[in-house]
């Protein structure tokens, strides 16, 4: 069973749980989902309004890469247990068996790729909330500032559980591109996602 068909409470129950999946990988890709649907949320409150009219078509285009951006990230949550799942059956593999280290690797390598693309899609969530915040109703603009704050914490989860990888892989040449790119991505995260924040808290003071 796809861990989406879950309710909110067994999904919380099953993370609480004392196995490996879902772990901080897929719950990062969950907060980056909402994250993405609280933007949706603010273009939907937007349509339709006079007042909104001459933004109406960025509205919809924004909202149409919500969605995408939405079920990506749901379809991770999946996809991140999938990765996790033969690297901690690797961690088993006794330590002087044949190709071991090999093994060790490559499941090192599929693990963090994952979250990196949680992290590259909850990035694009960011950039989205800026605009929802930006353009959409007066009304909603806390949805988006709380929408850029998730994305955030899921940019940060997912983050962490690229490095986890990156940080027990031989081949450091590979491990120093992943590295290289999360601290991009951590760096113009932050800064976009705390603009938006503090524009909404200012506005709303």
């Amino acid at each position: 069973m796809s861990m989406n068909d879950l309710s909110i409470k067994a999904f919380t129950d099953e993370l609480a749980a004392k196995v490996s999946v879902p772990g901080g990988g897929g719950a990062s890709a969950l907060v980056g989902a909402l994250a993405s649907a609280l933007g949706s949320m603010v273009g939907n409150f937007t349509l339709g309004k006079k007042k909104y009219a001459d933004v109406e078509p960025d509205i919809i285009r924004l909202m149409d890469e919500a969605a995408k951006l939405q079920d990506q990230l749901l379809a991770c949550i999946d996809k991140d247990a999938e990765g996790f799942e033969p690297l901690s059956k690797a961690y088993g593999i006794p330590k002087d068996a044949p190709g071991r280290d090999e093994t060790l690797e490559k499941c090192l390598h599929d693990a963090a790729a994952v979250p990196m693309e949680i992290a590259e899609l909850s990035a694009k969530v960011i950039a989205l909330q800026q605009e929802f915040a930006e353009k959409g109703s007066k009304l909603m603009v806390s949805d988006a500032g709380c929408g850029a704050t998730f994305a955030r914490a899921a940019l940060e989860g997912a983050i962490l559980n690229v490095r986890v990888n990156t940080k027990l892989m031989k081949d450091r040449e590979y491990a120093e591109k992943l590295n290289a790119r999360v601290d991009e991505l951590l760096a113009a995260g932050r800064k976009d996602a705390d603009a938006v924040y503090n524009a909404v808290l200012d506005g709303l003071k």
